[in-house]
């Protein structure tokens, strides 16, 4: 597979979630969508830079945008350089402002991605706003990629690490993943993800909104990989309000 390595500079591309709350945390996140059901967002690199709210890409790092010629057309490509932090896109971005995420409704995202090595480490977060003393978690949502295989962890407050489920993402080769998540600030939220088509995750009683609330975030992020550039590709990448959306 040809891959043609275009690299521009990321603010400049081109073109390119036994009493009655915790019964209703065990429904599925369908039950807390909106009755009608929408793409309301595409990602796709088709769309240029400007679908996102910004790119977070510490030098060396960068966003470029190949064309395999293979069908897909202009994918995201996040190039973390060995030994490097960061290189991901923050939040979304829809007619020329940010996305106002809010509480007390789900959200899924779809996407297709594919990795050059085993273990990229983070490649996806449910970021919480603010810093330091203003949130009582970081990040509610992660996913990583480590030793070819996809690991979700809720984040409850405190810092608590709760893997909630994993499946075989090998390199090389494209995945579809599709997240789910029901944003709620007590801990009636849940988090669902379908990995190639089969669900790996369906966590209920998840605290999932934040107290400044939360914002997605997709690339590559604290690898700690010293010997080898980190590249996440990302490929049709949407936001809806049900699975069937994404």
């Amino acid at each position: 597979m040809q891959r043609r390595m275009l690299r521009l500079v990321p603010d400049r591309l081109r073109g390119h979630a036994l009493s009655l709350a915790a019964a209703a945390s065990a429904m599925l996140l369908v039950t807390a969508t909106p009755s009608h059901a929408s793409v309301i967002w595409n990602g796709d690199a088709s769309n240029g830079s400007g679908a996102f709210g910004t790119f977070l890409c510490d030098s060396p790092n960068y966003v470029y945008t190949p064309d395999w010629a293979d069908g897909r057309g202009p994918i995201w490509g996040f190039v973390n350089k060995a030994g490097n932090t960061r290189c991901e896109a923050h939040n979304v971005r829809l007619n020329g402002s940010e996305y106002t995420f809010g509480p007390g409704r789900a959200y899924w995202w779809g996407w297709e991605t594919m990795t050059n090595e085993a273990s990229p480490a983070t490649v996806f977060q449910w970021k919480s706003n603010g810093t330091g003393e203003q949130h009582q978690q970081n990040y509610p949502v992660i996913m990583m990629i480590l030793d070819n295989v996809l690991r979700v962890w809720y984040v409850a407050p405190g810092e608590q690490w709760i893997g909630i489920g994993s499946g075989a993402l090998p390199a090389d080769s494209w995945h579809r993943i599709q997240l789910g998540i029901n944003a709620q600030s007590g801990t009636t939220g849940s988090i669902e993800v379908w990995l190639d088509g089969t669900r790996i995750v369906h966590h209920a009683g998840a605290r999932t909104w934040d107290d400044l609330g939360n914002k997605p975030r997709w690339g590559v992020y604290d690898s700690g990989v010293a010997q080898i550039d980190q590249v996440v590709w990302i490929n049709d990448l949407k936001m809806g309000d049900t699975r069937g959306d994404v």
